[in-house]
């Protein structure tokens, strides 16, 4: 399995809390990916920060990944664009991307993130973002499943890369900087789960399209989720009480 849905990057420097509680209130909320970034700590305590991490995932059946080559004894990283080339030999590997060049050199990687794809309060200046048109362009380039990155902090976002074919949304400030970061969380997992959901269709068979348009079809490599089409058959109208009759 790959990252999918809301994945939760962490920085302790704009964490309201402790990451430790942060964490298992995201997890309330909903969320069962989190990258542990905190590169700038002694290896040893970020490996006891893990440590501590990993059993509030666990109990739910979510996933520990560290940025960087070192799995701080686990199996799941995320790799910065720059390297290591290859990617080290584990269960679940993921990199960062920004561009085609970038995903060109994906290898034996199960995942990758795009960012930004909005402008980003965390990474002010960074860019310049790809927006949502151009998100999708780039993950029909993509030989791996993608997760947008950056920027990402409403429901309208959400459904925007999700539409563009993503797989699931990376988020840092809008829960790191949230005053209840379970609600934080549960809002934005159920904007992804709301975005997935089949377009709704009249009586007549007719598909309701808001002023966003149906979403593309967006084949995805190694990824249990499959982007919804505006171009499926259209399904029969539900029958009413009378017409059954």
């Amino acid at each position: 399995m790959v990252p999918s849905g809301l994945v939760l990057l962490t920085d302790r420097w704009q964490a309201r809390r402790p990451l430790p509680e942060l964490v298992a209130a995201a997890v309330a909320g909903g969320v069962r990916w989190v990258v542990l970034r905190e590169k700038d700590l002694p290896r040893a305590e970020r490996a006891a920060l893990a440590a501590a991490l990993r059993p509030l995932l666990a109990e739910v059946g979510g996933t520990l990944i560290v940025a960087g080559p070192d799995p701080l004894d686990g199996d799941a990283v995320h790799l910065p664009s720059a390297g290591p080339y290859p990617p080290p030999t584990l269960r679940l590997v993921g990199r960062s991307c920004h561009d085609r060049a970038e995903l060109a050199r994906l290898t034996t990687e199960d995942y990758a993130t795009l960012s930004p794809v909005f402008p980003s309060r965390t990474k002010p200046g960074y860019g310049p973002p790809l927006h949502p048109d151009g998100l999708a362009e780039l993950i029909q380039a993509s030989p791996v499943p993608i997760l947008a990155l950056g920027g990402i902090d409403t429901p309208d976002q959400v459904h925007a890369c999700v539409q563009a074919g993503a797989v699931g949304v990376a988020v840092l400030g809008a829960v790191m900087r949230a005053e209840d970061p379970t609600q934080a969380a549960a809002t934005l997992t159920e904007a992804f789960h709301s975005a997935l959901a089949p377009v709704p269709r009249s009586r007549h068979g007719r598909a309701e399209v808001s002023g966003t348009g149906l979403r593309p079809t967006v084949p995805t490599q190694g990824s249990s989720l499959t982007a919804r089409s505006g171009h499926g058959r259209p399904q029969p109208p539900t029958p009413t009480t009378g017409e059954t009759q």
